[in-house]
C-alpha cells in the first residue's frame, strides 16, 4: 500500500519515475530471474566489505582503507559529515585538495555555493548528510577510475544504508552515473526520480557546484532540479507518515 501511494503522489507530481529493468512489461521468467540477482547499486548480505559495521567501526574502516592506490597519496580520508539520521543525503564525486586537506566533503567555494543551494532548498548543511563516491583524493583531481568506484562503493552504500534517508542528491556526472551505474549523460539524467538498490532510494540528480560556478548560466537547471527536489521530498515525506 505504501509503495503504491508513492507511486501514485509521483505520478501526480508528473515526476517520470526510473524504474528498475523488469519490475513492469517485463516477461515472467526475465522478472524471476531479477528476484534471484542481485540488484544494481546497494549488494545483498556477505558481498560487501562494510555490511553491518556501525558509524564508528565503518569511520574506521574508511580511515584505514588500502582497497586501491588511492591510498598512497592521501593526506586524510573524507568519511563524509552531517546528520547520522538526515532526511536528505548529498552524493558528489571525489575529495578535492582542499577536502584532502581538511577531511570534509564541499569546502571551498563550491562548497559555499552547496550551502546557498541546500538553504534554497530548505534544510541547512548541518540537516544533511555529505558524502562523496570518493573517500580518497585523485591526484591532480582528475575523474575517478571505475574500479576505485568500486573499491569505495561498499562504504558509500553502508552510509546510504545508516541514514535512511528520504531523497538523496546525486550532483555531477560521475556522481550520478556511477550511483546509478549508468553512462547516460547529466542531461538524460535530470527530472525525473531514479531508484537505487532493492530499498528503491529514491535519487534526483542535478549539476555540481563546481561546475555551476564554471558555468553560471547552467544555475536555472539546477534551480529547476532544486525545486523537483523539494517537492518530491515534500510528497515522499507524506506519504511516508500517512503508511
Amino acid at each position: 500500500m505504501q509503495e503504491a501511494r508513492r507511486r501514485r503522489i509521483l505520478a501526480e507530481l508528473g515526476v517520470e519515475l526510473y524504474v528498475p529493468r523488469g519490475e513492469h512489461g517485463a516477461d515472467p521468467a526475465a522478472t524471476q530471474a531479477a528476484t534471484v540477482a542481485p540488484p544494481s547499486g546497494l549488494q545483498p548480505a556477505g558481498c560487501e566489505i562494510a555490511h553491518g559495521l556501525e558509524w564508528e567501526p565503518l569511520r574506521a574502516a574508511v580511515a584505514a582503507c588500502t582497497r586501491c592506490p588511492l591510498h598512497a597519496g592521501r593526506t586524510q580520508t573524507v568519511f563524509g559529515v552531517g546528520r547520522r539520521d538526515a532526511r536528505w543525503m548529498i552524493i558528489g564525486e571525489a575529495p578535492g585538495a582542499e577536502e584532502d586537506r581538511r577531511g570534509e566533503p564541499f569546502v571551498g567555494r563550491a562548497g559555499q555555493l552547496l550551502d546557498s543551494m541546500l538553504r534554497a532548498l530548505g534544510p541547512g548543511r548541518e540537516q544533511v548528510f555529505i558524502a562523496n563516491v570518493l573517500k580518497c583524493r585523485p591526484p591532480g583531481n582528475r575523474d575517478p577510475r571505475p574500479e576505485e568506484s568500486a573499491s569505495c562503493r561498499p562504504y558509500l552504500d553502508r552510509q546510504i544504508e545508516l541514514v535512511a534517508p528520504t531523497l538523496i542528491i546525486a550532483v555531477g556526472r560521475i556522481a550520478a552515473q556511477t550511483l546509478l551505474e549508468t553512462d547516460q549523460p547529466l542531461g538524460r539524467l535530470r527530472g525525473r526520480i531514479h531508484e537505487l538498490g532493492e530499498r528503491r532510494w529514491p535519487v534526483i540528480v542535478t549539476y555540481h557546484p563546481a561546475y555551476l560556478l564554471r558555468s553560471p548560466g547552467e544555475k536555472r537547471k539546477a534551480w529547476q532540479d532544486l525545486l523537483l527536489a523539494r517537492r518530491s521530498f515534500r510528497e515522499l515525506d507524506r506519504a511516508r507518515g500517512a503508511a
